[in-house]
């Protein structure tokens, strides 16, 4: 009898289950690999991204702008939010779920002849590379998993390499202070190759330009040797003037939140450093690129009755940044937060800007072994100094499930409000499943907001 094939469903599993191997920030494994597959980054030019937030949203701002020149791109990001898929596109063509389990099939051979023990991140990466290298990309652009000096990525030699913004975030596995995390951000800093860079605190900036003058890496730093002028931000999309080598006019991108308008300048920068590296980069492609951006998962909009909108901020940078964006795009709205978060995240951190925007709090939990319980959260909510940090009117409950979780938020919204589901990519991805594909939930939705506001 012939051996069963394994099925997408298999072999995503197969994946899933090497993340028992747990997390080893180390090189030898991912050098090892790419060897065994023919140093097939090698074979391909590439834009390297690193930082604590940002660099999802940078990497596609700068893939988009490159598939406008012309050119084949790679982009290999993580997390993906609804399938596995997302995390490896060749000009925003997610890799087909036969291809994935062709090349794991084919890598599974390989480094089970070698004893080999891959995680699941080397592994992917190994896989994504190979992928790129098989589809003759001219150019990936890669986001680092967790730091960048032992990432798995940084088996490339990058043409530009990119620090969104250094903050505390993994610090079981980076260090408990700004200099240790931008120490190993720092890593991705290659001999010679220039490092564009947002970063703003001064103690991450120090070793940032220390790092680059040890290594003769030309870097630019947003504020000094390029910067950006908003002109327009609502909650569909924002303009802004750029300055860099040139100067760029009203350029757009579907996208809201201040911070975008940051890394969609950190994206441009690149690309006049990939320009005067040798690829041609028109100011046209700029303009469409940014326009044509195709992003999901950042103050995005996955419903219009009743108005919800999904975020992955994770850390309490990316939430900060999330109410700040919140407050100034919708002034007048009452905010219904849905949160879900890991436990192993800084779960306070993230909360206390949230909400403090928010009317109503519903945590909650996605479907991961990862997550915090939400009666653990709220007790951690409860014990912190309600008047000072918080929104003393806030009230707070919890759900087991969020899609449950979605169904109390849609009984409290009005006109007048918005359903804010964030604290995780696992959060966001789920709400995007639930209201996508499960029969009939977001008709039920829209029927009980309708008959809601009809009393």
């Amino acid at each position: 009898m012939p051996l069963k094939k394994d099925t997408y469903k298999d072999t995503v599993n197969y994946l899933y289950r090497l993340q028992y191997h747990g997390i080893k920030l180390r090189l030898d494994n991912p050098l090892k690999l790419s060897s065994l597959l023919g140093n097939c980054h090698s074979s391909f030019r590439s834009v390297h991204i690193a930082g604590t937030n940002g660099k999802g949203s940078t990497a596609l701002m700068t893939a988009s702008i490159l598939k406008e020149c012309g050119y084949r791109v790679g982009l290999y990001t993580s997390p993906h939010l609804s399938s596995f898929t997302e995390r490896i596109r060749v000009n925003g063509a997610a890799i087909s779920e036969s291809e994935v389990i062709r090349l794991t099939s084919h890598i599974r051979k390989i480094i089970a002849e070698d004893n080999l023990n891959p995680t699941f991140f080397e592994f992917v990466t190994a896989l994504a590379f190979y992928y790129f290298a098989n589809r003759e990309v001219d150019v990936a652009v890669v986001e680092t998993g967790m730091g960048g000096r032992l990432d798995a990525t940084n088996v490339l030699n990058p043409d530009v390499s990119i620090i969104t913004s250094i903050g505390l975030d993994h610090n079981e596995f980076l260090g408990d202070t700004i200099s240790d995390i931008a120490f190993e951000k720092a890593g991705i800093i290659k001999h010679s190759i220039p490092v564009v860079t947002a970063v703003s605190n001064k103690e991450a900036l120090d070793v940032l330009k220390r790092t680059a003058k040890d290594r003769h890496a030309e870097i630019h730093i947003y504020g000094r040797d390029f910067n950006d002028a908003p002109l327009l931000m609502d909650c569909d999309h924002i303009a802004f003037d750029y300055s860099g080598f040139s100067r760029y006019s009203g350029l757009f991108v579907p996208l809201t939140g201040r911070h975008q308008i940051q890394n969609a300048s950190l994206a441009v920068r690149a690309c006049e450093i990939l320009s005067r590296r040798g690829l041609s980069v028109t100011d046209d492609a700029i303009f469409r690129g940014l326009r044509n951006l195709q992003i999901e998962g950042r103050l995005e909009t996955v419903s219009a009755k009743p108005h919800i909108i999904i975020d992955g901020a994770h850390n309490p940078e990316a939430a900060q940044a999330l109410s700040q964006s919140m407050t100034i795009t919708y002034p007048s709205k009452k905010i219904i937060l849905v949160a879900g978060i890991m436990k192993d995240k800084d779960i306070m951190g993230i909360l206390k800007p949230l909400v403090r925007i928010a009317d109503s709090v519903i945590l909650t939990r996605p479907d991961s072994d990862r997550a915090a319980a939400p009666e653990a959260m709220k007790e951690g909510l409860e014990r912190i100094d309600i008047d000072r940090d918080t929104n003393s009117m806030c009230s707070i409950s919890t759900s087991n499930t969020l899609s449950n979780a979605l169904s109390t938020a849609n009984n409290m919204c009005r006109d007048d409000s918005i359903i804010l589901v964030t604290g995780s990519f696992y959060t966001a991805g789920e709400t995007k499943d639930i209201l996508n594909h499960k029969s009939g939930v977001l008709s039920r939705l829209r029927e009980n907001y309708s008959s809601g506001n009809s009393n």
